[in-house]
């Protein structure tokens, strides 16, 4: 009967699958495509295509961040902040930000003081910065925040609610 159990655990846990994000656009490397066109950096700032499967159960909105990790001055730049995304989207399309963004979804101001999609500016020489898109799945239809949000309170809302989260690491160097 304990053999029983645990095949059966087994098999529930392998059909489950794992909250996965992925793209058609971007791997380990970020291109000219993804990279901001401003600040100096001359790129056709292009928001990837983002889809995530095996979405966990009970989820019912998402929330969509890319971020910088290695920014110079020391904190954490972000790049894109989507919120409200709704429970039944699970594909952002090629170039969609600001264009074409499930209905209820929300852009928010990225760092570099424009809503949507803000692509990659390492400054020229340095090393190769890690940017982070994420997927979170939330367990609220919609988080409190507005677009003059403050970053602490927003990242404490996305981890209160966040039921399971998926990433992509992709690089970037001028």
């Amino acid at each position: 009967m304990k053999q029983f159990i645990f095949l059966l655990l087994t098999a529930s846990l392998l059909m489950a699958g794992d909250f996965t994000l992925q793209s058609t656009d971007i791997g380990a490397q970020l291109t000219k495509v993804q990279e901001f066109n401003g600040h100096g950096c001359t790129g056709e700032n292009v928001s990837p295509q983002l889809s995530w499967t095996n979405v966990p159960k009970g989820t019912k909105s998402f929330v969509l961040t890319m971020k910088d990790t290695d920014s110079p001055i020391g904190i954490i730049w972000w790049h894109w902040l989507v919120i409200n995304i709704p429970a039944n989207v699970t594909e952002i399309a090629t170039d969609a930000s600001g264009k074409a963004m499930p209905k209820g979804a929300i852009e928010l101001k990225n760092n570099y003081g424009t809503i949507g999609f803000g692509g990659a500016c390492p400054p020229k020489g340095d090393k190769a910065h890690r940017y982070v898109f994420t997927v979170s799945a939330l367990d609220v239809e919609a988080l409190p925040v507005t677009e003059r949000r403050n970053d602490a309170f927003l990242g404490n809302q996305i981890k209160m609610h966040t039921i399971a989260k998926a990433s992509i690491d992709s690089y970037y160097q001028r």
